[in-house]
């Protein structure tokens, strides 16, 4: 029986809790309940998770609430997908209820458990029960009543994990659409498994995986070509706080531009080592802390070639000082290079990757907001499980972060078409938001695996006709599909239909459809696109 938990247990615990996920990671991904290969449940859930475990593994605290912190910290900016955000915000509140700890005995962790749920339920507009939200409530519920009059952390969590396990079983009832798959529901199954490895972790019945050995040989620097250097710059610097801005902003944008980021404050000062290209913006950003105290910068690609690596003209900086600030900056996640292309010629600043089969976390996003220019900055999700990840940048920037709800890429994209750099801001934003509502979209993908849904059959490999989320069919034979989204555009008497062809689509393929597209809604202004986009191989907007 352990009567509390350390901040080096509390690291453990987090490290096993990612090796659970990652062992079992497939297993979840199979429970969604939609056969479209998304982003699944468990990938994001491991990918989130290792943000914390790979902080953990570089250090903890032995406090409990600073490890907490620390983990909470990289979960959040790791976090992936609507199961990665939720389960990042159960560990921020854990965090937030440990603060003054040095060590957590059961009451005081059960009562952190409930305010990680408070938090989770406050962030989601709609909550849904029989989802991961359900488990970690009915979960919590019962650990805080246990604690109440045990101090025994290993039977709290053991208490908490049987009432997970029992709320589990019944997601399958709680969630129609769960009820119709027949599944129980996968961020829960998650949250199950975190639990359970955490106490068994705490019981000496896992333990956690071991970092990369360090050897003290010296490193052989031929053996490495100056191209492999991406980063050029090894800056460093100490800059005074002067006034009340927050470290973490410091850091999110030095870590925008380049790696090997390593920063650390106190009440009167903080200290950045990076490495860049951009050593100008660096310096330019700590100047609104306060005055820099020092300031070295060294060229890597030199010191390689004096340590013994071919020779080879370093690269300047690309953007030494920062460009002037605008008013608006806009930033879309799209995945694609014709997609990209689009968005950067319709005026986005910045492009992150991602969308179906791999979600971008918040840092992913943040990076690129804190690359923009601009007061204000819009960002375009384009994919309803990258919403959440997206609002959790506005809380993470000293930039005023709007999020405009785009479901889909071609919501995006018309949204986009609708840019006026000269309206005001509310104006702008009613435009965007208004636009969304205009777009009707079409998909055609496959299915990962066999299937049921909705009372239909679905075989692996099939094609899959999707309208506004919805399934429309599966079948073998693509034009089958086209019909079907066919006969449901037609209820829409569109005047504009855009088909974006994927990756592996070829042009006289998806010329053959616009044409099949076109004859069949003559009065329409039909256009074929280049999207290259993975995963799909046509998107179809109507509006």
């Amino acid at each position: 029986m352990k009567e509390y938990i350390t901040g080096a247990q509390f690291g453990e615990m987090i490290i096993c809790a990612t090796d659970a996920l990652q062992a079992n990671m497939q297993t979840i991904n199979e429970l969604n309940v939609f056969p479209v290969p998304d982003g699944d449940t468990g990938t994001n859930m491991t990918l989130t998770m290792t943000a914390a475990a790979n902080e953990m593994r570089a250090g903890t605290s032995a406090r409990v609430d600073d490890t907490a912190n620390k983990a909470a910290s990289a979960l959040l900016r790791g976090a992936r997908g609507n199961s990665g955000v939720i389960l990042s915000l159960l560990f921020r509140g854990i965090s937030k209820g440990l603060k003054g700890c040095e060590n957590a005995g059961a009451l005081e962790f059960a009562a952190a458990m409930c305010d990680g749920v408070d938090a989770a339920y406050k962030a989601i507009m709609k909550p849904t029960e029989g989802t991961i939200l359900t488990v970690s409530r009915v979960a919590t519920k019962a650990a805080f009543d246990y604690a109440k009059a045990e101090d025994d952390v290993e039977g709290m969590l053991a208490v908490a994990i049987e009432a997970g396990r029992d709320a589990l079983a019944l997601t399958v009832e709680q969630n129609p659409v769960l009820r119709r798959a027949g599944v129980v529901d996968a961020g829960g199954m998650g949250y199950v498994l975190v639990l359970d490895a955490m106490l068994a972790c705490l019981e000496g019945r896992a333990i956690a995986s071991e970092g990369a050995a360090i050897l003290n040989e010296k490193a052989d620097f031929s053996a490495f070509d100056v191209g492999e250097i991406t980063f050029g710059y090894c800056t460093e610097f100490i800059v005074n706080r002067e006034n009340e801005k927050s470290p973490d902003v410091l850091r999110a944008f030095c870590d925008s531009l380049g790696d090997s980021l390593v920063l650390v404050a106190d009440e009167e000062i903080i200290k950045v080592h990076v490495h860049t290209n951009e050593p100008g913006r660096a310096l330019t950003e700590a100047l609104t802390y306060g005055a820099l105290l020092s300031v070295k910068i060294e060229n890597m690609r030199e010191q390689h070639t004096e340590l013994g690596g071919e020779a080879a003209a370093p690269s300047p900086p690309e953007d030494f000082f920062a460009p002037a600030e605008k008013k608006y900056g806009f930033v879309a996640i799209c995945a694609g290079g014709g997609m990209e292309s689009l968005f950067r010629d319709l005026g986005a600043d910045g492009v992150v990757t991602g969308g179906q089969t791999m979600n971008p976390s918040t840092e992913d996003i943040l990076r690129e907001v804190n690359r923009t220019p601009s007061e204000i900055v819009y960002v375009f999700p384009n994919n309803k499980n990258i919403i959440l990840a997206a609002e959790q940048c506005v809380a993470l920037t000293e930039k005023k972060v709007i999020i405009i709800p785009s479901v889909t890429v071609p919501q995006g994209i018309t949204a986009m078409l609708g840019l006026d750099t000269y309206a005001e801001e509310d104006a702008l934003t009613a435009t965007f938001k208004d636009a969304l509502s205009h777009v009707h979209t079409a998909m055609i993908t496959y299915a990962a695996r066999d299937s049921e849904y909705d009372g239909a059959e679905i075989h692996a490999g099939e094609f899959l006709g999707l309208f506004d989320g919805a399934l429309l069919g599966s079948d073998t034979d693509l034009s089958v599909i086209l019909q079907a989204i066919c006969e449901r555009m037609g209820e829409l008497e569109p005047e504009f239909i855009s088909v974006y062809y994927g990756e592996d689509v070829d042009a006289a393929a998806a010329e053959a459809t616009g044409k099949l597209i076109e004859k069949r809604f003559s009065d329409a202004d039909v256009s074929v696109v280049d999207g290259g986009q993975p995963v799909y191989y046509y998107m179809i907007s109507a509006e």
